[in-house]
């Protein structure tokens, strides 16, 4: 199965994965990984009865700062006006959150929300918007 580590516990090594509105709870000694487990990281594991097994990482979650994701990609689709009024540049870089709100901001304002996608297409140019939600920096 494929889910989103969506808490962890230092003190108790361990953790609660979601996928498909399901929850499963692991323990360390199913961590099939060298560091630590890492909050809003994708992972793989099998998944019985509420308790996942064999977690593992998915994607280049283990180098921090090798990048992942592309800055030119993210600017492309802030930039282009349908994908960028709905938060496409964010949903890209994994603000989930964030296009949310942006996607509904649009849809309330009628489409004044397209001076947000501009000023993150800036944002991501200049470097200041310059690492996805995994805290890797674009590529």
């Amino acid at each position: 199965m494929i889910g989103t580590i969506e808490s962890y516990t230092e003190d108790t090594q361990t953790g609660v994965i979601k996928s498909e509105e399901q929850f499963f709870e692991f323990h360390i000694k199913e961590w099939s990984e060298p560091v630590a487990p890492i909050i809003d990281a994708e992972v793989l594991f099998e998944g019985e009865e509420g308790i996942a097994t064999m977690v593992t990482l998915i994607g280049s979650y283990l180098e921090h700062e090798e990048p992942v994701k592309s800055r030119k990609i993210a600017i492309a689709l802030a930039l282009f006006p349908l994908t960028g009024a709905f938060g496409g540049q964010r949903w890209y870089l994994g603000y989930t959150k964030v296009a949310i709100f942006q996607t509904i901001f649009t849809i309330v304002t009628i489409g004044f929300g397209l001076l947000w996608p501009m000023v993150d297409g800036f944002l991501l140019y200049s470097g200041a918007l310059s690492v996805d939600k995994q805290g890797r920096p674009l590529k």
